[in-house]
């Protein structure tokens, strides 16, 4: 993946070495020009139709509980509706928890989904994968994001990318599996861009869009000097077909370090104290304000990772026992946090114009257990929970499907992470029949066949 490293200081003395280079630039790894475009959209992968829409995906990492967020059984005994209260929101009969206090008030503007569900293990990666990418990874296969497919047939919008992940990929949740955040079998080429610090500290930069550290003595034009050098010395590299990759994304990665709309982009302190202040100062709050930002830039698709891994803080894994916090964590930090950048971003939007063209999706890998276990806490949950979807031609003020009385499996309009790919793709323009060049050379379509989008959801 494509990392800008703020938080890192190499080295460097007097001279870029060959390797330093090929890292540099390997790592550039960005999408398709126009012109690739141009013969996607006429081979139809990409209907002339397309719409502008753009999407910011929230990933809500360890699993939030549909009991304590979106899905209140407050007539249910106390050992399955927790300690949390349901609170009334502007839209008549629509209820949240009381941990999300701004949210109520926006109810009108986003929509509930109480139906979701998946037959997977209850792994977080597994849910992770499903909703990035509405598969598993099985076999050896890698399936893409749906960033990187958008990446892939439409390729980037002028100097940015089209595909930015914030601000850290998923790191180790329990097992081997990966979290579907990359450009699986489409290559590194259509990984995101990563940018691989915290937007909340204080001396947060992305490296003003410059090169890393160890070339921060050099000029930038200086690096086109060294890739000169490099192309006369090392010809069996030249020759190969990393270097052909190398040679048609260098001109991108230059491009994005010397964009003025690029830098402009992600220099969050340009907005106005009260404005961060809204959002949190914490990483998911500040990271929210970005995706905000790059959108308004250009950057089709955004995805947000709430936490990096759920055992070095308290995230939404409210198993109870330690490293994990009970619930009441929720209301404590993880909820407020929540409450805060979500509703700052609907706002944000919203007042800009942009809200209508740009599709929010808050996603837990899977729900938690209905009945509170001896630590106070709550376990993995794939069979019922909750997501949020606003903007983008969502309906809002509507709630979609509906779970047993303890929040334990649906009994209204089941829906799967595939299902929702799917209307993410449906609203991006992307005809779900479109087919991606797979590892094993079989072309396989962007969802499975026969996989519909959610249209009650849509306006």
């Amino acid at each position: 993946m494509f990392r800008l490293d703020a938080d890192k200081t190499v080295e460097f003395c007097d001279g870029m070495r060959r390797r330093d280079f090929l890292h540099a630039g390997s790592l550039s790894l960005l999408g398709l020009g126009m012109s690739d475009f141009m013969q996607m959209q006429a081979n139809g992968a990409i209907k002339d139709t397309s719409k502008d829409i753009n999407v910011i995906m929230l990933m809500l990492v360890g699993g939030p509980s549909q009991l304590d967020t979106f899905d209140m059984k407050p007539e249910a005994p106390i050992e399955i509706r927790g300690p949390h209260k349901p609170i009334r929101t502007n839209v008549p009969g629509m209820e949240i928890s009381e941990i999300f206090p701004r949210m109520a008030r926006h109810a009108d503007k986003y929509a509930l989904v109480r139906s979701c569900y998946h037959k997977a293990a209850a792994v977080h990666a597994m849910g992770h994968q499903l909703f990035q990418t509405g598969r598993l990874s099985l076999g050896g296969m890698e399936h893409p994001h749906i960033g990187s497919v958008l990446g892939y047939l439409e390729g980037s919008s002028g100097d940015v990318p089209p595909h930015v992940l914030l601000p850290k990929i998923i790191g180790p949740t329990g097992g081997n599996f990966k979290p579907g955040q990359s450009g699986g079998y489409l290559g590194k080429r259509h990984d995101p861009f990563v940018l691989n610090a915290d937007p909340s500290k204080a001396g947060f930069r992305v490296p003003d869009m410059l090169p890393p550290d160890y070339l921060s003595a050099l000029r930038v034009d200086r690096r086109r000097d060294w890739r000169a050098l490099v192309d006369k010395t090392v010809s069996k590299f030249e020759t190969s077909q990393d270097a052909r990759l190398l040679d048609s994304t260098f001109h991108q990665a230059y491009t994005l370090m010397t964009s003025e709309k690029a830098r402009d982009a992600f220099e969050i302190h340009r907005e106005e104290d009260v404005t961060r202040d809204r959002y949190g100062r914490n990483r998911f709050g500040q990271s929210c304000l970005l995706a905000r930002r790059l959108v308004e830039n250009g950057v089709r698709f955004v995805t947000v990772n709430m936490f990096e891994t759920v055992f070095d803080e308290i995230t939404w894994d409210i198993h109870g026992s330690p490293p994990f916090s009970p619930i009441s964590g929720y209301r404590d930090l993880v909820g407020p946090m929540f409450d805060n950048a979500f509703t700052s971003l609907i706002e944000d939007l919203s007042d800009r114009g942009m809200l209508d063209n740009t599709m929010i999706l808050a996603l837990g890998e899977f729900g938690r257990t209905p009945k509170i276990n001896p630590a106070g806490g709550r376990d993995h949950w794939p069979q019922a929970w909750s997501i949020v979807a606003a903007g983008g031609g969502v309906q809002g003020g509507q709630v979609i499907g509906s779970t047993d009385k303890i929040g334990g499996e649906p009994t209204d309009r089941p829906i799967s992470p595939a299902e929702i790919v799917a209307t993410i793709y449906h609203q991006l323009g992307i005809d779900l029949e479109t087919e991606l060049p797979s590892a094993n050379g079989r072309p396989l379509p962007v969802v499975d066949r026969g996989v519909e989008p959610v249209h009650e959801l849509l306006s």
